[in-house]
């Protein structure tokens, strides 16, 4: 079984370091500290999260301890990872309220009773100047700005915040303080994750494993799945709302999904990527409904979703919009249906969008004071 489950955790991950070692650990029955951290950016955990929370799942199973660090002290730096600009920090109070709600999402996945669950604040609001200025010794700045979104802004000459410097390091010592055998986390973190073996090593730990798994593109099919982007599916929103946003998204996206988020076994995933794409697409959001609210919630869901969209019925409550005459891709970009008018064309070529419940292409005349305009489960009236 232990040969069965670290083979199915390689197919599942991008890359393992050290892959020979952790095999070997696994192999001989060696109860591991799995770690998984999370910055409290935004109120909501997504569907994207679900692709490490079913590997800590596995591991949970098999009588391994998830540790689960709550980072309300890097939140308010914020991750650099990915990122061509400096992001907002957040205020303490900000964080504290995010991190509130992601005890009663991990519960949709983990058995909360097994997690280990730590506030990185527990000991990095506890270090003093001395403290900090050892961790630092720990590694070169050359070290960090090899990373490869510090040494894109460099190349840009866009800023790079000396307090973003410290984010690596703080994620790095979580590791340490709570001695964690592996680390799991996406494909943007291996930088994080790998130095935190470095920083491990340092203070004369061994090292973590590490094991990286595929990031998941948002609902606009361009940028990965994330909360301050706002192309998420959040795991407690209304199954009307999951339902929806998972038929909005692009289709071929539709196989990605099934495979990393879906919960199916493979054989199940087959029948499913067997089907039409929209019929593809309409058991996948039956499916992912089904594992976050339940079997009842998602027929209620498939329903609402027929009766609005397939049978082009719009309700009799819609947003108005009473800022004059525009184009459809404004609006789409004004209303904040679209994150960007490339966003916005995006959607229309693909059929996404519905003006008075008919599909409208790039060509649409401006629409017009009394015309109803649907895109991703919103109706917009013109006034």
């Amino acid at each position: 079984m232990s040969r069965e489950f670290f083979d199915r955790l390689r197919e599942r991950a991008v890359e393992i370091h050290v892959e020979d070692h952790l095999r070997a650990r696994i192999e001989r029955g060696d109860r591991l500290r799995v770690k998984l951290g999370l910055d409290p950016t935004a109120p909501d955990l997504h569907v994207g999260h679900l692709v490490v929370l079913d590997v800590l799942r596995d591991f949970q199973d098999r009588g391994h301890t998830v540790v689960v660090i709550i980072g309300d002290y890097t939140g308010m730096i914020g991750d650099p990872s990915g990122r061509s600009e400096t992001r907002p920090m957040l205020t303490p109070e900000q964080v504290a309220a995010n991190a509130e709600t992601y005890f009663t999402q991990l519960g949709l996945v983990l058995d909360r009773k097994k997690i280990e669950v730590r506030h990185n604040s527990e000991w990095l609001a506890e270090m003093t100047a001395a403290d900090i200025l050892r961790l630092l010794a720990k590694a070169t700045l050359q070290q960090v700005l090899q990373r490869e979104d510090f040494a894109d802004r460099l190349k840009s000459g866009a800023p790079i915040g000396a307090h973003e410097i410290l984010y690596p390091f703080n994620q790095a010592y979580d590791s340490v303080a709570v001695k964690a055998d592996l680390e799991i986390g996406g494909t943007d973190q291996l930088f994080n994750l790998l130095f935190g073996r470095e920083i491990q090593k340092a203070y004369g730990q061994e090292p973590q494993d590490i094991a990286v798994f595929p990031l998941l593109e948002g609902t606009d099919g361009v940028q990965k799945m994330g909360k301050s982007l706002g192309n998420y599916i959040g795991l407690t929103e209304a199954p009307e709302q999951v339902y929806g946003k998972t038929m909005s998204i692009p289709d071929p996206l539709v196989e990605k999904y099934v495979g990393l988020i879906s919960g199916l076994e493979p054989k199940q995933q087959a029948e499913v990527l067997a089907l039409k794409p929209r019929d593809a697409k309409a058991a996948l959001a039956r499916q992912l409904v089904t594992r976050l609210h339940g079997e009842e919630a998602a027929r209620r869901a498939e329903e609402d979703f027929n009766v609005k969209f397939r049978k082009r019925e719009i309700p009799e409550e819609r947003e108005q919009w009473a800022r004059g005459a525009t184009d459809l891709v404004s609006l789409l970009v004004d209303t904040g249906i679209a994150s960007s008018r490339n966003d916005a064309r995006r959607l229309i070529d693909q059929g996404g969008v519905r003006v008075n419940g008919e599909k409208v292409g790039l060509d649409v005349p401006r629409p017009k004071a009394g015309d109803v305009v649907s895109a991703r489960r919103r109706y917009i009236e013109l006034k």
